[in-house]
């Protein structure tokens, strides 16, 4: 079954997911996908979103019909080659933005699409730097509570796009689901998105 006939869920309740992938025009339910998130020994920061992208949909797909497609993302925050997870106190928060300060971080997002037949995905990494930072700073921010369950303890698309300087690479990505390689995987699925015509 291709096209419309097929069930399209995106495995995360994420308000950013879900509005990304809104506005490139798919026709798609949500369903948060509950994981094990804990980083594997020695577990490369590529291998790390990519498992656990593929793991989402895997999760969610395994709950449903066969002509289903889901499409899972993963971000994680990398600093000197250490993953930077969600804040789990004011102190983590702080101490993780601090880490930050005046730096560049990559972000890496991982995307996955699968359905019965096949599973492809998509790794993309985006290079971010922050301005300098004092605590003080840093602990007014998570008071706005924003840093809560974000990877690195900010909001790219929030009140967090204070404390950043430049970005190379895909800012959508950062946010949490990259446009353009979202489109091409889930073009590969047959799966319809606004492809710029008058009734899209």
């Amino acid at each position: 079954m291709k096209g419309n006939a097929q069930k399209i869920i995106l495995a995360s309740a994420s308000a950013r997911r879900i509005q990304i992938l809104t506005e490139l025009g798919v026709e798609f339910t949500s369903q948060a996908a509950d994981i094990d998130e804990s980083v594997n020994d020695n577990e490369a920061c590529s291998d790390y979103v990519s498992r656990l992208a593929l793991q989402k949909c895997q999760k969610i797909f395994d709950l449903t019909a066969a002509n289903t497609v889901v499409l899972g993302s993963d971000t994680s925050v990398v600093i000197d080659q250490k993953i930077l997870g969600k804040p789990e106190s004011q102190e983590h928060a702080v101490e993780m933005l601090m880490s930050l300060s005046g730096r560049w971080h990559q972000v890496f997002t991982a995307v996955s699409v699968l359905d019965a037949n096949q599973h492809l995905s998509k790794l993309v990494v985006t290079q971010v730097e922050f301005c300098e930072l004092d605590e003080a700073l840093c602990r007014r921010y998570w008071e706005t509570e924003e840093p809560l369950g974000k990877a690195g303890s900010y909001a790219i698309q929030g009140k967090g796009a204070r404390f950043v300087r430049q970005i190379k690479g895909s800012y959508s990505a950062v946010v949490g689901l990259p446009v353009m390689e979202t489109a091409q995987l889930l073009m590969s699925f047959d799966i319809p998105i606004w492809n710029f015509t008058k009734d899209s």
